[in-house]
C-alpha cells in the first residue's frame, strides 16, 4: 500500500474512532442519563463522575485516553514520521469533539489528547499528568488543571521532542481545548467553577 493512501486511512480511522463516545456507551450501559442532558452537557469522564460515581467515570477516562492512543500506536507500528502521527492525533481529537456518530456534538478533548499524546511522547503525556494532578492538589478544580496543564504542554512537547513542525499542530490542539473550555473559564473568571470535590453527586 501507498504510504500517502496509508496515511490517509490513518487519519480516517483516527477520526472515526475519536468518534466513538465513551461516555454516551457508558452511561447508556449502566442506564444513566445521556450525559448531554445531564449535568454540564459534556459527554467526558467529569460529568459522568457527577452522573454515576468514580467508577463510571474511570471506565470513561480510560476509554476516551484509549481511543485517543489506538490510532497512534498503529501509526507507530507503520513506522510513520512524528508529524504524520501528530496530524493523526489531531483527527482522533477532533472525532472526539465532533463524533460523526453523535451528531457532531461531542467532549471537550483533554483524556482523548492525553491518551494520544502518551502514544505519541510518553514524556510529555508524564508531564502533563504531573501538572494536571500538581495544580488539583493545591487548587482543587479539575478544569483550572486541566488548562494550566494544556497550556504548558506545546513547551514540554517542543523541548523533549525538538520538532517545530509538530509542536505547531499541538499548539492548535491545545488551543481548541481552550476553546472547548470556554464556559468552564467564563465560570473561573466569575469564580463560580465547582471543585473536584463538588463533582461527586450521583444521578439518583
Amino acid at each position: 500500500m501507498l504510504p500517502e493512501l496509508s496515511f490517509v486511512i490513518l487519519l480516517l480511522l483516527g477520526y472515526l474512532i475519536g468518534s466513538i463516545s465513551t461516555a454516551i456507551i457508558v452511561c447508556k450501559i449502566l442506564n444513566f442519563p445521556d450525559p448531554r442532558t445531564w449535568g454540564s452537557n459534556n459527554p467526558g469522564a467529569t460529568n459522568v463522575l457527577r452522573i454515576g460515581g468514580k467508577k463510571a467515570a474511570a471506565i470513561t477516562l480510560i476509554g476516551d485516553g484509549l481511543k485517543g492512543a489506538i490510532p497512534v500506536l498503529i501509526s507507530h507500528h507503520l513506522n510513520f514520521n512524528m508529524l504524520d502521527i501528530t496530524w493523526i492525533v489531531l483527527a482522533v481529537f477532533l472525532g472526539h469533539i465532533y463524533p460523526i456518530f453523535f451528531g457532531f456534538k461531542g467532549g471537550k478533548g483533554v483524556a482523548t489528547f492525553l491518551g494520544a499524546l502518551l502514544a505519541l511522547s510518553y514524556l510529555t503525556g508524564l508531564s502533563f499528568i504531573t501538572t494536571w494532578v500538581f495544580v488539583a492538589k493545591v487548587l482543587k478544580i479539575s478544569s483550572l488543571s486541566a488548562l494550566i496543564a494544556t497550556a504548558l504542554t506545546p513547551v514540554y512537547f517542543y523541548l523533549i521532542n525538538d520538532n517545530l513542525a509538530s509542536t505547531y499542530i499541538i499548539i492548535l490542539i491545545c488551543l481548541w481545548i481552550f476553546y472547548t473550555h470556554r464556559s468552564n473559564i467564563k465560570r473561573l473568571l466569575n469564580s463560580k467553577e465547582k471543585k473536584i470535590n463538588q463533582h461527586s453527586k450521583k444521578y439518583l
